[in-house]
């Protein structure tokens, strides 16, 4: 086994926090990477990782080293890149916001891995806070505002949103011609918790260029978008969803756009990724791909 090989086996190792798990993401034998790993701690002669029952942390030694070996990989890469940019490969781990993957990037994956056929994808999804580095993903596609300044962002597109109800709800409550009639009439809303704090999103709506944000009782609270969605159709209350999400529902009147003068606030679309290392050229073409199909979607 090449120097390289244990590099990267080591630095899997210290993001995954498991030898397992490592082993697992580079598609090799458990004692194939404990193997590795005490070669290299034997050829450095110090010890990098400090083991326990539960996680695997890297030692002093071990952090300089896992800094350095971050940017080594990064660099053989780029410098392989040069010469077959057509022909990235490996294993590519993205983490995607559901309902953005089941309706734009899922469907299109066949031309993807066509053109680029020597890159194996591994895709989990779903909308709650996900730490790239020790969840080994190299880049994460999310919708809304970003709060992890840890890492790097590319926005990829703006949603146009839409505030929408069942035909039940508003027989029951009534047609708000105003924000003052969100009051007054007795509306209430579904509550969105966002995935870092759990605190709920208040409704917002554009006034005159200006977004005014408004909090309704709420007597259920979800923190996945299928979820409030569902709670909508439901009758349970307004929501604020992307007007992609629901245009079909909205022309045969499964639900009912609210206030279409006053749009809520457009949710961004970003592409992120750790800024501690530069972008693979697996990960490159990925990111491009995606913008650019997202580019070409009516959202």
């Amino acid at each position: 086994m090449d120097r390289f090989e244990e590099m990267r086996n080591f630095v899997r190792v210290v993001e995954r926090k498991s030898f397992t798990k490592a082993a697992g993401d580079l598609m090799i034998p458990r004692a194939t990477m404990t193997n590795s790993i005490q070669r290299l701690e034997a050829r450095l002669r110090t010890r990098l990782l400090d083991r326990t029952t539960r996680t695997v942390v890297p030692t002093l030694d071990g952090e300089a080293y896992y800094r350095r070996c971050v940017d080594i990989l990064a660099e053989l890469e780029e410098a392989d890149g040069i010469f077959r940019r057509t022909d990235p490969r490996g294993l590519l781990r993205v983490n995607l916001q559901g309902t953005l993957a089941r309706k734009f990037i899922i469907p299109r994956l066949p031309e993807f891995l066509e053109r680029y056929p020597c890159i194996d994808l591994m895709i989990s999804d779903g909308d709650r806070f996900v730490d790239l580095v020790h969840e080994g993903f190299d880049c994460v596609v999310r919708s809304g505002g970003l709060s992890d300044s840890s890492m790097i962002a590319r926005r990829l597109a703006i949603l146009r949103e839409a505030t929408v109800a069942s035909p039940d709800y508003i027989a029951r409550t009534g047609m708000p011609e105003t924000l003052e009639d969100l009051k007054t009439q007795g509306h209430t809303m579904v509550s969105f918790l966002s995935g870092a704090d759990d605190k709920p999103i208040p409704l917002d709506f554009t006034v005159n260029g200006t977004v005014r944000q408004i909090m309704l009782p709420a007597s259920i609270s979800v923190t996945g978008a299928d979820s409030y969605a569902a709670c909508a159709y439901a009758g349970l209350g307004l929501v604020q969803v992307p007007r992609y999400r629901v245009a079909d529902d909205l022309k045969v009147g499964r639900l009912v756009d609210i206030l279409p003068e006053f749009p809520p606030d457009p949710m961004p679309v970003s592409i992120l990724y750790p800024q501690n290392r530069q972008l693979s050229v697996r990960v490159r073409v990925f990111v491009d791909w995606v913008a650019n199909i997202l580019a070409e979607a009516d959202i």
